[in-house]
This record gives structure tokens, C-alpha cells and sequence, in this order.
């Protein structure tokens, strides 16, 4: 029986291709121990034992980006947390460490480098973070979600992905998402969506323009996010939802999407053939850019930077898209060649590599 301790959280990004992986370990694996190290600040904290695993906490302790009391404390701190995930390795008789990123990422690799334990890293922006950078350089065991990460030894093994969304056979749903959302079945359908968040200017813009999309013969499916301050729309033929808990479903649905570049999004609309016009967040450090750079180079997307995404941008550049159909059917097809469906299995797949390695090491 092997025991695996997966480290990560935070954000989505980061605890949604955990949980994939978990899933598969335990589908190919069913008496193995599968433990989540994370804080009690992440999204990690909630979704990780909803899904039916256990989640070892520790402290959160964010890197200090400028001289200050803070960043004084650091060293200590950081060393102290070091030695927790080493007790908790030795507690829990780990047999391997997977990392994801985020703050926990970084000490649980040196933690694991000390107790002699094989470590796998799994970076899912096509720009790495510090913590994967960190673990990259500790083991041979790399995996990226895009091809263009810049890893010490990276392997191409795409995105761990939701079953829901692995699984998901868009043609033959699209029926029921259409009923699903109330949508006309006789008009292709735009599904626009910043995140579970949103995007402010993807929503104005979007809002302001809608009924020029409308216009162009299509319906707009518009996830807004919980923050979003925009009230439903009396055009008809335009649905608002603050949220959506049937994603795949919306994915089945949609012709073409307006989106944020992220990296879960872009690799489930790659998987699927999901054309894309993409609207990267102006902030950060250009990842989601560079996440959407393979699928818009072999033509599968469009990118447009956030100040440009207008009404005028829109009418001018937007609904000439829409009203070419066969181009857009031709960029469904090459945005799947970007795509990679079974990232979870090429992940896991490395994760027992190294566990061989460090069998065939201790003969």
C-alpha cells in the first residue's frame, strides 16, 4: 500500500488538478492512502474534504516581497515549517511527495528532500511559480500542463482534468445543455465567463455589446461570476448567471467563448474543442498570455488584451468572427490539437515512475 502526500492550494488552479490526480491514483489504486497537505486559508480547506480526503494543515506563510519585520522573521519561520512537514511525513510513513504549487509547495519539497523521499512537481501555468521553480530543481520528475513552461527536466503531461470534463462527450450533450440553460436550440451559442470570480471588464464589455452579438444571430451564455454587480438583461436571447455548477454542461453548449486565459480553462477548452476568443488578466505575471499562446498560434483562438476588449472591438472584430461559421468549425478542430484529455493518467504515470526509481535505487 502506498502513501502519497499531495501538496498544493490556495487557488482553483492549484487544488482542482490535486483533486484530479487523487481521483486517479485511488481509481487505479483503491487501498492506497491518499493525504492533502494544505492551509486553513485555501480553497483547499473546503474542497478537499468534501471530496472524501483528508487534509493536513499547516501554517500559511506567504514569501515576503519586501524588506520589512516580516521578511526578518522569514528564515525562521519558513525552517520551522520545514520540520513540521517533516514530522508529518514521518507520522503519516509518506512514500512519496507531489506538489502543485502555492505556499506549501516549497517547504513540503525541501522537507521531503530530507527525509530521502522521491518528489514529483506538477506546474500547470505555461510560467512556472517560485515554489515549482524550487521543486524542479530538487527532482527529475516534471510534469507541465503547457509545453512552454520553462522547467529544470519538464515533461509535457497536460492538465490533470475534473472527471466531468474528461469525460464529457460535447456533441452528444449538447441537447440537454441546451435545455439545461433554457437556450434556443435553433442559434449557436457564445458562453462568456471570467472565472468563478468573474472579470469586470469582460462583463461591461460583454453587456454593453450584447445586443450587437444578438444581432449577429447568436445567443450569449454569460457566467459573471458571484462578485458581479450586473442584473439580468431583458434582450432576449441573453442569460445571465452569477454562477454555474454545471460547467461541462455550458461547455457543451457553447459554438465559441469569451474567456480568461487561465490555465484550467484553456487546457478544458483544448480538450474539448472549445474555440476561444481569450481576454488574458492585464495583472500578474503574463502567465495567462503564455497559456493561451500554443492554441493561438495553431489557430485554435484569438487573444485580445483586456484595454482593447471593447463594444468597438466587438462590432468591428467579434461579430465578423461569428458570422463565419466554417472558420469557427475550423478552429474548434485545431483547438484540439492543443488539448491533452488524459493529463490526470500521463500525471500519475510519472508519479509511479519515480516511485520506481527510488525502488530501483534502494536494491
Amino acid at each position: 500500500m502506498t502513501r502519497y502526500l499531495l501538496a498544493g492550494g490556495g487557488t482553483a488552479g492549484h487544488v482542482n488538478p490535486l483533486l484530479a490526480v487523487a481521483d486517479r491514483i485511488m481509481d487505479r489504486e483503491p487501498d492506497a492512502v491518499v493525504l492533502v497537505l494544505g492551509t486553513a486559508e485555501g480553497l483547499e480547506a473546503r474542497l478537499v474534504p468534501a471530496r472524501g480526503y483528508r487534509l493536513l494543515v499547516v501554517a500559511r506563510l506567504p514569501f515576503p516581497r519586501r524588506p520589512n519585520r516580516a521578511a526578518l522573521a522569514f528564515p525562521g519561520a519558513f525552517r520551522n515549517l520545514i520540520t513540521s512537514i517533516q514530522e508529518l511525513i514521518s507520522e503519516h510513513r509518506i512514500d512519496v511527495v507531489v506538489g502543485f504549487g502555492g505556499y506549501v509547495s516549497a517547504p513540503a519539497y525541501l522537507a521531503a528532500r530530507r527525509e530521502g523521499l522521491p518528489i514529483v512537481v506538477h506546474e500547470a501555468n505555461a510560467k512556472a511559480g517560485m515554489a515549482n521553480r524550487l521543486g524542479a530543481r530538487l527532482t527529475r520528475f516534471v510534469g507541465v500542463a503547457f509545453p512552454a513552461a520553462r522547467l529544470p527536466h519538464a515533461r509535457f503531461v497536460g492538465m490533470p482534468l475534473r472527471r466531468e470534463i474528461e469525460g464529457l462527450d460535447r456533441r452528444a450533450e449538447r441537447g440537454h445543455a441546451i435545455a439545461h440553460f433554457g437556450l434556443d436550440p435553433r442559434k449557436p451559442v457564445l458562453l462568456v465567463t471570467g472565472g468563478s470570480q468573474g472579470a469586470k471588464r469582460i462583463n461591461e464589455t460583454v453587456f454593453a455589446g450584447a445586443a450587437t452579438i444578438l444581432g449577429a444571430g447568436w445567443q450569449i451564455l454569460h457566467i459573471t461570476g458571484e462578485r458581479s454587480e450586473l442584473v439580468a438583461s431583458d434582450l432576449a436571447g441573453y442569460t445571465l448567471l452569477p454562477y454555474c455548477d454545471r460547467m461541462d454542461l455550458a461547455l457543451a453548449a457553447a459554438d465559441l467563448a469569451v474567456a480568461r486565459a487561465g490555465s484550467a480553462t484553456v487546457s478544458e477548452f483544448t480538450a474539448l474543442g472549445v474555440p476561444a476568443v481569450y481576454v488574458p488578466l492585464a495583472i500578474g505575471n503574463g502567465e495567462q498570455r503564455l497559456n493561451a499562446r500554443d492554441v493561438v498560434r495553431l489557430g485554435g483562438a484569438m487573444i485580445v488584451d483586456n484595454s482593447s476588449f471593447t463594444p468597438e472591438w466587438i462590432a468591428s472584430r467579434l461579430v465578423p468572427l461569428l458570422q463565419d461559421r466554417a472558420l469557427i468549425a475550423e478552429m474548434s478542430a485545431l483547438a484540439l490539437q492543443a488539448g491533452v484529455l488524459d493529463g490526470a493518467d500521463r500525471t500519475v504515470d510519472l508519479v509511479l515512475e519515480a516511485l520506481a526509481a527510488r525502488v530501483r535505487l534502494s536494491r
